[in-house]
């Protein structure tokens, strides 16, 4: 019953107050992210966590949700290392960044406090992000035409804009009017520049 049970149980206000936020943080990261994984990671990591804390921990009352949020926690880290899209990157460093210090808590450090727990829990994290980190579908990145290698240096275009220029009604005005500055700037070199004559 305590493999069930455990994680529904806790010493004090405080211990539960400190599960219950970081559960529900954690939790909503792991809903939000991976939908299709999720029931199956919170399973897991509870009867997972709960199954090696009975066979192989301390003589000892081990309650709490720590186990249960230690495995979220690892899973979240260990399937972005995996998956390494933008959506899992930054769900693991919203997570790393509030709740970095779980992988620290995996070791014996206070006598009260059963790291065996996290240290299960995390496990199960891990094995959760090797069994499904492929079942829930990457986002959709959107690419832009321009993005195409094969279209960047496309020949066709540069055929196409010369026979624009050429049908286009605005070139011959152009070339009428550079026509027109010729014929002026040869006159002007005329008056500036007369002619000798005999007579002067």
């Amino acid at each position: 019953m305590g493999i069930i049970t455990a994680p529904l149980v806790h010493g004090s206000v405080e211990h539960l107050f400190n599960n219950t936020l970081s559960l529900l943080i954690l939790g909503v990261f792991l809903i939000y992210g991976y939908p299709r994984s999720r029931w199956r990671v919170i399973l897991f990591v509870w009867l997972f966590s709960g199954v090696c804390v009975w066979l192989f921990a301390r003589n000892a009352y081990h309650l709490g949700a720590s186990g249960l949020t230690h495995g979220v926690f690892f899973y979240l880290f260990v399937v972005s290392l995996f998956r390494r899209d933008k959506s899992s990157i930054a769900i693991m460093m919203a997570a790393f960044f509030m709740y970095g210090g779980m992988t620290m808590t995996i070791f014996p450090r206070q006598e009260n406090i059963s790291f065996e727990y996290h240290l299960f829990g995390a496990v199960a994290g891990i094995v959760s992000a090797l069994l499904w980190r492929k079942l829930d579908p990457k986002p959709i990145i959107k690419r832009y035409e321009w993005e195409d290698p094969e279209n960047a240096d496309d020949p066709i275009i540069g055929e196409q804009w010369l026979s624009a220029r050429q049908s286009d009604p605005i070139v011959d005005d152009e070339k009428d009017l550079i026509e027109l500055t010729t014929d002026v700037s040869d006159s002007e070199k005329v008056k500036t520049n007369p002619i000798r004559t005999e007579d002067d």
